[in-house]
């Protein structure tokens, strides 16, 4: 009996580690980042990576820069001395996470909010109207649906030719994979523009390994209302949260470059100020935004 349950555990552990696979698809993002200016368009490229229970859509970013990076912080980590490496490193212009459990579809929305990883579980239900209308996109036989969503109206062209029905960011349902999607006052634009497999698949990039190895960042479950509140305080005063942390830190305290820490801290949070007033035009319209219309 002990045998068999011996054999059972190892049986379990192998199932375990056993090397995951995932259909990786490349969306070209074209957006406008803020609402005044939705003429002047920016474009990122994020994946949409599926496996067997979940689909992953994340900044290609935050995968892409794991190898470079990766080297250069095991070097320091040997050497025992600090370096710079954020001209080297290119922030993601799209810090979330979204995980789609299959088959139930239930969403999981994960952001950085400074240090901290927030995350809120959301059940999204599409009611897609599919309409006779076909075209050729790329390589793919598409159809075209419409859907409102998160304050938007966007039409959709998906594809039976490939057996998953997913999408980009939040969307899916549809009889196939969305190829493209866009919403009708042109602010967000997904278009797929390649696929591969992947057969050695590492769910968390090693950027996500390292923040949740920082003892200052903690890992917030709130609700979808709670988040969005604390996403508009960050906004407001992006050091808020760790202000009285600050406030103890010696005035003569340097920074690993020498200069003075209480400098690198305003010329971080005035840059983060910027990008945070700069990128205001969000996927999902806020309710306080559609009432002041």
């Amino acid at each position: 009996m002990k045998k068999l349950l011996l054999i059972f555990g190892i049986l379990v552990s192998l199932a375990a580690t056993a090397q995951q696979t995932a259909n990786r698809f490349f969306y070209e993002l074209s957006y406008a980042p803020n609402k005044d200016s939705v003429a002047k368009k920016l474009k990122e490229m994020m994946i949409l990576d599926i496996t067997q229970d979940k689909s992953i859509y994340r900044d290609y970013l935050m995968v892409s820069q794991d190898s470079a990076l990766r080297v250069q912080i095991e070097a320091m980590q040997k050497s025992g001395t600090y370096k710079d490496i954020s001209k080297s490193i290119k922030q993601p212009k799209f810090s979330h996470t979204i995980v789609k459990s299959y088959p139930s579809m239930g969403i999981t929305y994960s952001d950085f909010i400074l240090q901290d990883i927030v995350s809120y579980k959301e059940d999204v239900k599409f009611n897609w109207k599919i309409e006779k209308d076909q075209k050729k996109i790329g390589e793919y036989n598409t159809q075209k649906a419409t859907t409102d969503f998160g304050g938007r109206k966007w039409t959709a062209w998906f594809t039976t030719d490939l057996p998953f029905q997913d999408g980009p960011y939040k969307f899916y349902g549809l009889p196939g994979l969305i190829v493209q999607i866009q919403d009708d006052g042109n602010n967000y634009s997904w278009l797929l523009q390649g696929n591969k497999k992947i057969s050695n698949y590492t769910e968390q990039s090693y950027t996500e390994e390292l923040m949740k190895q920082n003892p200052q960042s903690k890992r917030l479950d709130v609700s979808k209302e709670k988040y969005q509140q604390m996403r508009e305080a960050y906004k407001k005063d992006p050091f808020g949260s760790i202000r009285t942390q600050i406030a103890q830190i010696p005035a003569d305290f340097k920074a690993p470059d020498g200069r003075p820490f209480s400098q690198v801290l305003k010329e971080q949070e005035a840059q983060l100020k910027k990008t945070l007033n700069e990128n205001n035009n969000e996927i999902e319209v806020p309710a306080t935004a559609k009432k002041k219309k």
